[in-house]
């Protein structure tokens, strides 16, 4: 009998480490607290050196935007969260873009300029701050995994709010990118007539796991606590889709763009989806581009590039 007390205790205990360490790894990889507290003299720029040259040209595209008339716009996501975004018109009937931030970031932050890019390929742009982001509610970001069904409520609002003839274009950066990958295998409406992925990853398994190794932590023996973590808190299955796999049933054209620099998300990832994807396609690397960067510093290449496959695709 007291064997099975020492046993009962044993198999207690380490439930209780895994629960607790489980729960540590939630809260590093999906949970937050940040709230859109960027008052109107301020602007948030991403975090690292790689972003300090191209820090007062964000900072004018931020500022040109605020100016801009916009029509703030809100839906409610398939389990209950307020998601907010800004629609900026550059013509009735244009192409819309609908755009996605990257992780822990927001619409203004990451997309600054995304604004003055659509009107000069003469598309308007719906900007959203994702769950767990910005403007928009809840504190659970899920790689993807629950945005790419956001994505599917905002096409959704797009065609119910703009019209039944709307013309969409899926664009997202680093997460944003791989938000838009796992829609585009889902079941889409005629209304979407393309994709644009900058610096996405192949999936969350694989960049969670990248970054742990980076912290030169072990990262098989951790990201079982990771998926475990949000399973038991956040009530999702990091491995439920994943760009690389979602690609395989995109019917869309896709655009992938990626520095070649990026040490965040590595460029192979974009290779490595677009070798799955079956779908018209064409890819972009910029050299010496970090994370996210690769519009600035090759407007030239990603202009050309736009403009060319979009004309050849019919993507206008």
């Amino acid at each position: 009998m007291e064997i099975l007390w020492i046993v009962a205790g044993i198999i207690g205990g380490i439930a209780v480490l895994v629960l607790i360490t489980s729960f540590i790894c939630f809260h590093m990889a999906f949970y937050t607290n940040r709230k859109d507290d960027i008052g109107p003299d301020e602007y948030s720029i991403p975090e690292g050196k790689i972003y300090e040259p191209y820090r007062d040209q964000m900072i004018n595209w931020m500022k040109e935007v605020r100016a801009m008339e916009c029509e703030e716009v809100e839906i409610t996501s398939f389990d209950g969260l307020k998601l907010r975004g800004k629609y900026y018109e550059y013509c009735k009937g244009a192409p819309i873009e609908l755009m996605f931030h990257g992780y822990r970031g927001s619409g203004e932050r990451d997309l600054c300029g995304g604004v003055q890019r659509c009107f000069t390929l003469k598309r308007n742009v719906l900007i959203v701050d994702q769950r767990a982001s910005g403007r928009s509610e809840g504190n659970i970001i899920t790689f993807g995994v629950n945005e790419s069904k956001d994505c599917l409520r905002w096409i959704d609002f797009i065609i119910s709010h703009f019209g039944e003839n709307s013309r969409i274009i899926l664009t997202g950066i680093s997460m944003g990118g791989a938000t838009v990958l796992m829609t585009a295998g889902k079941d889409l409406p005629k209304n979407v007539i393309g994709v644009l992925a900058d610096c996405p990853y192949s999936s969350p398994r694989a960049i969670i796991k990248k970054v742990i190794h980076d912290m030169k932590l072990p990262e098989n023996l951790l990201f079982p606590f990771v998926k475990l973590g949000g399973l038991i808190f956040g009530h999702f299955n990091i491995d439920e889709t994943s760009p690389i796999t979602a690609i395989k049933n995109c019917k869309v054209p896709v655009i992938f763009i990626h520095g070649e620099a990026d040490a965040y998300v590595p460029c192979q990832m974009s290779r490595d989806i677009y070798e799955q994807c079956k779908a018209p396609k064409v890819l972009l690397t910029v050299k010496d581009a970090g994370h996210g960067l690769a519009y600035l510093v090759d407007p030239d290449s990603y202009f050309k590039t736009l403009r060319h496959f979009c004309a050849e695709h019919g993507i206008e």
